[in-house]
């Protein structure tokens, strides 16, 4: 699925490269060719006006009244040899009228598009004009046309990529879904079938205390089934006392640890602190998080669980003095299938951060971690 997506990312991407490549030489090309024809009509502009002024009474002036008032889209300013204005054409007249500025403003908008073409007197060499002109509305839609069609094509791309993203996402939560609900329902026929067997065992004499033992394990394993059974469901949220359920889970962990690792939780005095969790999936991110503690310190340190109570929300961080997260892999630690242990498939960060946003509209994120100092780890979970 995934190659799927990059393919279709990477033809999509070619494909507007090409067009957009494509549609901008051509633009140009022109662009070019109408500003090249422009310009051959403003210096006919120039000679018909010239032509009418210098022609005998008698002379046939058709032709260059025709040139003159067929002007009708480019905007052109004459001015003298001392580059005042002395006429213009296909500007606004009441603008030039009412604002005095408007037409010294319109010609320092010409100078900057085009150069002037330039007529001397062929009589009086001291007399020059220059004609200032700038761009039909037909140019400036040739040449700002590529950047709309490049606007769409990206905006088109940008909903295609979402959309898949989206459907890729949705696919990747349906299989861990399923995969969670398959693992339930394998576990649920053999625990079934053990506590049979321990109700069978407790019935000799003599096998108490092994029949004891087995419950609990077998306890254990209907907890795990019964947390991969509500991946997937809509959680069931209650209102818990978090000091409890947290403190409830560091014994459960103090058990499977080494005697040199120093477990504490700080709750700023307070006996309780209220929250909606769903249990059994809460105290499997709490598991989880420990379990990481407990692989990063190898044996031996400390793990902090400071539990605070804001306005909003509660925050709870976890954590420990071992060997900390470098910073290239701090972003990486809640994708699927990363670890940095040799064992383990490196799941349980991810689907914790799964249970805390998805089913707690919670976050689960890395506060801080320093290299060969620790990490801590941070719960929110909204009041």
């Amino acid at each position: 699925m995934f190659r799927q997506i990059l393919n279709w990312r990477t033809g999509l991407a070619l494909i507007a490269i090409l067009i957009v490549t494509g549609t901008i030489f051509y633009s140009q090309y022109l662009a070019r060719k109408i500003a090249k024809e422009e310009k051959q009509k403003v210096e006919e502009w120039i000679e018909a006006g010239k032509s009418l002024i210098n022609s005998p009474a008698d002379a046939d002036t058709r032709l260059a009244s025709k040139i003159l008032f067929e002007n009708k889209t480019i905007p052109i300013i004459e001015t003298n040899e001392k580059d005042s204005i002395t006429n213009y054409v296909n500007l606004d007249a009441t603008k030039a009228i009412n604002d005095k500025n408007y037409l010294a403003r319109k010609l320092e908008n010409l100078k900057a598009i085009n150069r002037p073409i330039i007529y001397t007197d062929p009589i009086d060499s001291s007399k020059v004009n220059r004609y200032y002109y700038g761009h039909t509305k037909l140019l400036n839609e040739v040449r700002y046309y590529p950047l709309v069609q490049l606007f769409i094509v990206t905006l088109f791309i940008i909903i295609i990529l979402i959309t898949l993203r989206s459907s890729y996402r949705s696919v990747q939560n349906q299989v861990w879904a399923g995969m969670a609900k398959e693992t339930a329902h394998q576990l649920g026929t053999p625990v079934s079938s053990l506590e049979g067997w321990i109700e069978m065992l407790k019935e000799k004499p003599g096998n108490e205390k092994i029949a004891q033992e087995l419950e609990k394990d077998v306890n254990r394993l209907r907890l795990v089934s019964d947390r991969f059974g509500k991946i997937g469901s809509t959680a069931r949220l209650e209102q818990v006392d978090l000091v409890q359920q947290i403190n409830i889970m560091v014994e459960y962990m103090k058990k499977r640890a080494t005697g040199k690792v120093n477990f504490s939780v700080n709750t700023h005095g307070q006996q309780e602190i209220p929250a909606m969790v769903s249990a059994p999936l809460f105290d499997w991110v709490i598991e989880n998080i420990l379990k990481n503690s407990l692989d990063a310190m190898e044996g031996k340190g400390a793990i902090i669980i400071d539990i605070s109570e804001e306005k909003d929300a509660v925050h709870i961080d976890v954590t420990d003095t071992g060997k900390g997260i470098s910073k290239q892999n701090i972003s990486k630690v809640f994708k699927p299938g990363f670890s940095t242990k040799k064992r383990g498939w490196g799941l349980g960060l991810s689907l914790s951060r799964r249970i805390i946003e998805h089913y707690h509209k919670g976050e689960l994120f890395v506060r801080h971690s320093e290299p060969g100092k620790g990490t801590t780890f941070r719960i929110v979970l909204k009041k």
